[in-house]
């Protein structure tokens, strides 16, 4: 219900808060999911306290529950672990603060995680986005290439000195990101959209070393997809190892099993341009001298033939 208020007779700050919790009050007890980003368990306390972040979003909030409903889950749950929680929202009127308490927590198991990335998967290729007819096609040599990846990691390594090697004049704007946890989606969509909107770019990839299936999750957020989808750079998909498939593999432009296959399809090796331009140069040069040999030919035959002489 609407609260009508004027310049002249505005509400108090105590009353606009206590009218927050009544509207709080009334959703009553819900399922969230989250992860776990901070947890608290004070020795000998009653209450335990945590923050429970949305993994694609900068948004959490926080969580208490009485220490017994902790301990069922204690030996498995813990910071950085998804969870499902029960709880009830609560407004807490002289701080204004939102928080939740809990009456159940569950872990999220690692069938039910896969299960819930098929059944994304299936939405998203339905929608067209893994269509091939998408696929933007690289350039042949790129004057600035975008890099997202793990600070002085061996992915960012891996791709910057390969590509080097193959084209020492080729740069790069490189982007350095959470590749794993809770900031990952965030920083990675934003490292993305920054290098999209650069002219110059002419090429992003993405990359990442190898994982287990929960560190590569970041990969598989839906808000990453749809920001990949909507790029007007090609993208290139370089995350884990060959058999990880993460389902940016499935939208990039182009999918490389390792950061160092990423570095070689972007990029040509100078040594191997160079050799085939000499040898299409040896084949044309064996072509014009194939060609002169046989009008040389055909000149000395009819010179040899005899002239027919009028009777």
């Amino acid at each position: 219900m609407a609260v009508n208020t004027t310049p002249e007779a505005p509400l108090p700050v105590g009353q606009v808060s206590r009218l927050i919790g009544g509207w709080i009050d009334r959703l009553g007890a819900i399922w969230v999911e989250g992860q776990i980003t901070q947890l608290s368990r004070r020795p000998g306390a009653g209450v335990v306290f945590m923050t429970l972040r949305d993994p694609s979003h900068d948004i959490s909030v926080k969580v208490t529950c009485y220490r017994q409903v902790f301990d069922a889950v204690a030996d498995i749950v813990g910071e950085g672990a998804r969870v499902l929680v029960h709880a009830k929202p609560e407004w807490y009127a002289p701080r204004g603060e939102l928080s939740l308490r809990a009456a159940e927590i569950r872990p999220v198991g690692m069938g039910e995680l896969l299960a819930r990335l098929e059944q994304l998967k299936k939405s998203l290729a339905a929608e067209g986005l893994f269509a091939a007819d998408r696929k933007k096609p690289l350039p042949f040599l790129p004057q600035l290439v975008g890099l997202v990846c793990g600070r002085a990691s061996a992915a960012e390594r891996d791709v910057l000195e390969n590509a080097r090697r193959r084209w020492p004049a080729v740069r790069f704007e490189v982007r350095n990101v959470a590749v794993q946890g809770v900031h990952a989606v965030p920083q990675v969509v934003r490292a993305v959209r920054e290098l999209d909107a650069m002219e110059e770019v002419d090429v992003i990839v993405v990359a990442r070393g190898g994982g287990s299936v929960e560190d590569l999750l970041p990969f598989s957020d839906e808000e990453l997809v749809r920001t990949v989808a909507g790029c007007r750079t090609p993208v290139v998909s370089a995350i884990g190892h060959e058999p990880d498939t993460p389902l940016l593999d499935y939208v990039a432009d182009l999918r490389a099993s390792t950061p160092t296959d990423a570095a070689k399809k972007v990029v040509p090796d100078v040594g191997e341009e160079a050799e085939r331009v000499r040898q299409l140069r040896d084949r044309a040069r064996r072509c014009v001298d194939a060609l002169v040999a046989r009008e040389e030919r055909g000149l000395q035959n009819a010179l040899a033939r005899p002239v027919m002489q009028d009777p």
